[in-house]
């Protein structure tokens, strides 16, 4: 059946517990999927000298927590800084503006201070210089250095969650043009986390089986490493969504080791740079989706982290809002086949 013929259907994500409408007949052939509007960028050559994130603005930037290589000057690959803007805040004994903490004024309603790490990754020195461009080691090293950062937050017993994002592009979220990614690290489970652990502790008590281990892969497969996978998940929420999932059962994504990092620095690029080829440099999100710090025995089995990769394609309507229930025009079948047979030459590892 040709793309243009697929009859809608109704898809359940056994990861995230949500339904997703799957409807072809509401937009143009898979194939020609373009994005609308393109990721900001200075043309200006002079950029480096007002941007903060660029080498030799140093001075600009809030607090630096650490850079790669450690004792670097002005020769780093990347640093790890505060969020000048920050969503929480770092003052453990802040307090929520009610006057005793924490007290609900509807049953129901709870206040809490807002405590917590919001950071900044500055992934290159270079301000023209995207993920897509960087070589795999460099890829590798942004990617260490999330593991290092979380690691650090690890010995915060009050953090519950930490989440990584990236947003490229203007209308994907990004303020800067220059590379750079977040990581937000919060007291509390947000609701979505906490319906994945339990939408993947359901499909393990009925199976017996990791629903990330057992992730569907006929004509969902896009490219496959050593240690990773990259699929277009069978209930995509967004048209071209991706997710890269560890082929090794893995809880935290804090716990990757070197050789995993340089491995997944690869496949990741090798996948950014589809999407970019594709869709043609479309802004877009990516999540580190990774397992609440503290964690049970008994929840390890069910517990794998993945990072879900979301071009912007696409508008989010009243119908999603009302329901939680997304519809995508493109199969995930139909995403999986045009990004498996784009050539990309090999990424240099160096």
């Amino acid at each position: 059946m040709s793309p243009a013929n697929h009859n809608p259907e109704i898809r359940k994500d056994a990861v995230n517990n949500r339904m997703v409408i799957i409807s072809p007949a509401r937009s143009r052939r898979p194939s020609d999927f373009k994005s609308k509007s393109k990721p900001s960028s200075n043309p200006n050559s002079d950029a480096h000298q007002t941007c903060p994130f660029c080498a030799g603005n140093e001075h600009q930037c809030a607090p630096e927590i650490f850079r790669s290589p450690e004792y670097s000057t002005s020769d780093w690959k990347v640093r790890v800084i505060e969020n000048l803007y920050p969503a929480v805040s770092r003052d453990v004994g802040v307090k929520s503006d009610d006057v005793e903490y924490g007290h609900a004024d509807v049953i129901g309603e709870v206040r809490l201070g807002g405590f917590g790490y919001h950071d900044v990754v500055i992934e290159s020195p270079v301000h023209s210089v995207q993920l897509v461009d960087m070589l795999v080691s460099e890829v590798a090293d942004v990617l260490i250095a999330y593991k290092k950062r979380i690691g650090q937050i690890c010995g915060v017993g009050s953090i519950s969650y930490v989440q990584v994002f990236k947003n490229h592009g203007a209308s994907a979220g990004a303020s800067l043009s220059h590379p750079h990614s977040q990581i937000l690290a919060l007291p509390v489970i947000p609701s979505t986390v906490s319906t994945r652990l339990n939408s993947m502790k359901e499909y393990h008590n009925q199976t017996g089986k990791c629903a990330l281990c057992n992730i569907h892969t006929d004509k969902l497969l896009i490219d496959e490493s050593t240690h990773f996978i990259s699929v277009s998940p069978f209930a995509s929420t967004y048209p071209f969504e991706t997710w890269i999932v560890p082929r090794y059962h893995s809880s935290h994504y804090h716990e990757i080791g070197e050789d995993k990092a340089i491995d997944l620095g690869g496949l990741l690029k090798l996948t950014l740079k589809k999407l970019s080829i594709q869709l043609d440099d479309p802004p877009y999100n990516f999540m580190i989706h990774t397992s609440p710090l503290q964690i049970t025995s008994s929840q390890l089995p069910y517990t794998h982290w993945y990072i879900q990769i979301v071009p912007q394609l696409s508008t989010i309507g009243g119908f999603e809002m009302g329901t939680g229930c997304y519809i995508n025009p493109v199969f995930p079948e139909d995403a999986a086949k045009i990004l498996r047979e784009i050539e990309v030459p090999k990424p240099n590892r160096e």
